[in-house]
């Protein structure tokens, strides 16, 4: 693993980029990572760019990403991604709907995490039981079930 790890989540407002970037966090700082995190709300009410930046490993001191820094996009909606892949570092990932069958989510309001899911094959060294039971923490238990499938659809276990 890196000495600091960089990960950007983009998309629209409405499409969960502050949730996932909640539930990410959370999973990072119960795995005992220094996590920082920054927030670019700009018109995300009306359905404007949302972008979230979450830096975490042994010791973080800024929570900005910088330029030419960021190891994996999270594109909730593909148009951004072009606006963001300039800050991607050379084999930097971008994680987008692409990635997996957006047909197979019981709600599309399940896009956020199934980019997680996805996310969470890389960072393979933290457990499944930790995502899964950040996601249980962080969600009402009706959410439970349509959020697990969304998540193993993800990680290509459906």
């Amino acid at each position: 693993m890196k000495e600091i790890t960089n990960i950007r989540i983009a998309g629209l407002g409405g499409m969960g980029v502050l949730k996932a970037t909640l539930i990410l966090g959370e999973v990072l700082f119960e795995e005992g990572f220094d996590v920082k995190k920054a927030e670019v709300h700009g018109m995300a009410q009306r359905g404007g760019s949302v972008s979230s930046d979450v830096r975490f490993g042994k010791r973080v001191k800024s929570p900005m990403i910088p330029a030419g820094q960021v190891d994996y996009l999270l594109s909730l909606e593909p148009e951004w991604s072009d606006a963001h892949k300039v800050d991607l570092r050379d084999g930097g990932i971008v994680i987008s709907p692409a990635d997996f069958d957006v047909s197979k989510l019981p709600n599309i309001k399940g896009l956020n995490v199934a980019a997680l899911g996805v996310l969470s094959k890389h960072l393979s060294y933290i457990p499944r039981d930790r995502w899964q039971s950040v996601l249980h923490k962080l969600f009402p238990e009706k959410l439970w079930e349509s959020n697990d499938i969304a998540f193993k659809l993800g990680r290509g276990e459906l």
